[in-house]
């Protein structure tokens, strides 16, 4: 049996010129969960990352805590979707929907939202170069067989938060719209553990920061 530790990265810089970059907070997140792997126990037999800077960084930062952690793995198929090229071409179509000089947070991830369920509808008109979500959740089914199928009995994960409520509807079968609000819903530097079986993949918890339920620590949960 191998088990999966899917691990969303730790915040990322919001707001900046450069998203991809790990803000201070992302860093000291992801030490949190390597330190929770760390007192757990846990020896990581492999560790696979999608490219983008936020993924490795996050994984450097559970390395600064957890030993011996396995050398990482590259693997395009993990990457988040362009979800700046979703919005513009939503808002393009929906010239309404823009967000004025005080948007908040939460008027972006509305945003976001109304994006997504209209990409996943293919309401969208994207450039040749865009992905479409078929062409997404491909990709992603993709990553799956190829984490799933090395024999490997710890395997840590570190992608992003689309991706993974991506791999969750291949294994949990649930409709666009549920990767959608899943999406939405997993905080940075959190962990989802999956099974996998000779007859399957089984989601055995979901979205954990057990890592931050300490009083001190309650600054460290964001969703960005």
């Amino acid at each position: 049996m191998t088990t999966l530790y899917l691990v969303r990265h730790g915040q990322a810089s919001f707001g900046k010129a450069n998203y991809d970059k790990l803000s201070e907070l992302g860093g000291v997140q992801s030490a949190y969960l390597g330190q929770y792997f760390a007192e757990r126990g846990l020896k990581m037999d492999r560790l696979i990352t999608g490219t983008l800077l936020r993924h490795r960084e996050t994984a450097e930062g559970i390395g600064s805590r957890l030993s011996n952690l396995p050398a990482a793995e590259r693997l395009p198929q993990l990457n988040e979707f362009d979800f700046m090229a979703v919005v513009n071409a939503y808002v393009n179509a929906n010239p309404d929907a823009a967000p004025g000089s005080n948007a908040t947070a939460k008027d972006y991830y509305r945003l976001l939202k109304r994006g997504m369920l209209a990409w996943a509808s293919n309401e969208l008109v994207l450039n040749d170069t865009n992905e479409s979500w078929a062409a997404f959740e491909t990709r992603v089914g993709e990553a799956l067989h190829a984490i799933s199928h090395s024999g490997a009995q710890h395997v840590l994960v570190v992608t992003s938060g689309g991706v993974i409520a991506m791999l969750l509807k291949h294994i949990l079968g649930y409709p666009a719209e549920s990767v959608v609000n899943i999406n939405l819903q997993i905080r940075n530097a959190s962990v989802s553990e999956c099974l996998v079986t000779k007859s399957g993949h089984y989601l055995s918890s979901f979205n954990n920061i057990a890592h931050f339920e300490h009083p001190d620590r309650q600054h460290a949960i964001t969703y960005s």
